[in-house]
């Protein structure tokens, strides 16, 4: 038995694991938090509870509208799921899972500011239960040591209670938005917990919605610290790779050709050139080399990651304006069109989306480029970014088009974006989506 796991004089746990069944809350209705409730809903129907702040989401939600788009109506309609924007709905908990983001800073230090907002939450309607303490398990991605060092005190404050009042769990989250294949229920999940019987009762819980089976870190700073070595790992690759698309524009060679040939060798990585944003991969190295820096140790190759991935879209943006340039076209004259503003192919989710990057730098040569992502919200693209957003009908007498999003929308329209360009305008392909052969007579450039 681990030591730390709550017990008599005897030895013996003092809490029952599997004869009371759990009320469970999830704490975050984002794109982790709702198919997480929504699962959990259908394995124990009447006892989950899906709590967010925001009475926005929590309205929208009851009318089966999810901003996502990652959850069908019909799903959200028919579950057995007890919305609400009211913590005092939350008492009696006995499970809680905190799935709310962990953004940065301007000067890219972690934001906990959601966190702490959670904590609060929970503290201010935890109550003790001494046969089955209240588990507390936090999905969110944050540095080794986080939960216990920081969240589990910030609990304990506003709750009043002694830390052994309730216990702590961590799992992190592995949702891919935008992928139909790896979804909650088929992506093998961590699970950790400070003791084992906590430990349990985690399997008892995800075990219930997660077919792909649970792997049980030894500690929870150990699953804290793969969740966000998984990430970082993802952004290490991708700037080598766009390290890599930068000298090879040098040379006059395309990057793609290069990886297609170097991917014919069995043990060769597939990753490829792009800006890096969203939710996850531009932000999480910046939990890690923050957690190491406090520990005085500068990390050098995951910071060198991350200034290369930040600076792609001024990559793009100069490429454009030396091509104008070349062509005695003056940038600041020049009509330009971005497809796409989310921070990946089909998805709507605005959040640390690089392409704006772009649209910055190119207003360094007073152009104003025209943005079109019909998978946005106009008034989110504004209220994120500052940013208007045009009809495709406003895509006409073009000199360049830049395809920074891939989206499925305008891959399958192509010709009718095409159309828009003029004969010997320059196409920006800046994931390599589309054939070169395909924009002829254009001018064709890849990352």
């Amino acid at each position: 038995m681990d030591k730390n796991t709550p017990h008599d004089e005897s030895g013996e746990i003092f809490y029952p694991v599997t004869n009371m069944p759990e009320k469970i809350a999830v704490i975050g209705l984002g794109y982790v938090g709702l198919p997480l409730a929504l699962a959990l809903a259908r394995a124990f129907p009447g006892q989950v509870t899906g709590y967010d702040h925001s009475k926005t989401r929590i309205d929208a939600l009851k009318q089966g509208h999810d901003w996502a788009g990652e959850e069908n109506l019909e799903d959200i309609d028919t579950a057995d799921l007890h919305l609400t924007k009211d913590a005092q709905e939350l008492e009696g908990t006995s499970f809680f899972i905190v799935t709310v983001p962990t953004p940065i800073t301007g000067d890219k230090k972690p934001n906990l500011t959601p966190l702490h907002s959670a904590c609060a939450t929970i503290g201010k309607i935890l109550k003790e239960n001494k046969n089955k303490p209240p588990v507390i398990v936090f999905e969110s991605t944050v540095y080794p040591g986080l939960t216990e060092k920081i969240c589990g005190p910030a609990i304990a404050g506003v709750s009043g209670l002694p830390k052994s009042a309730f216990r702590l769990g961590y799992s992190p989250e592995r949702i891919n938005p935008g992928d139909p294949n790896h979804r909650l229920e088929n992506i093998l999940k961590i699970i950790a917990a400070e003791d084992d019987a906590t430990l349990a009762r985690l399997e008892a819980v995800y075990g219930a919605v997660i077919k792909a089976g649970l792997h049980k870190a030894p500690s929870i700073a150990v699953a804290e610290a793969a969740k966000v070595l998984e990430n970082t790992q993802r952004d290490l690759n991708v700037a080598l790779m766009n390290e890599l698309a930068v000298i090879c524009d040098r040379l006059d060679i395309r990057t793609h050709d290069v990886l297609e040939a170097a991917g014919t060798k069995w043990n060769f990585l597939r990753f490829t050139p792009g800006l890096v944003g969203g939710h996850c991969i531009g932000v999480d190295p910046y939990y890690l080399t923050t957690c190491a820096q406090s520990l005085g140790y500068e990390p050098e190759v995951i910071l060198a990651g991350r200034r290369i991935n930040d600076g792609m879209g001024a990559f793009i943006a100069r490429k454009l304006a030396d091509w104008l340039k070349a062509r005695d076209k003056d940038p600041s004259s020049a009509r330009i069109a971005i497809l796409g503003l989310t921070f990946k192919e089909n998805v709507r989710d605005l959040r640390n989306s690089r392409v704006p990057d772009i649209a910055t730098a190119l207003k360094g040569w007073n152009t104003v480029p025209l943005i079109h992502d019909p998978m946005v919200d106009e008034a989110m693209a504004a209220a994120e970014y500052g940013l208007e957003l045009v009809s495709r009908e406003a895509l006409t007498n073009l000199d360049a088009l830049v395809l920074a999003v891939p989206h499925r929308v305008f891959l399958d329209r192509i010709d009718a974006y095409l159309a828009g360009l003029a004969p010997h305008g320059l196409v920006m392909d800046i994931k390599s989506a589309i054939d070169p052969k395909s924009v002829a007579p254009r001018f064709y450039w890849s990352l």
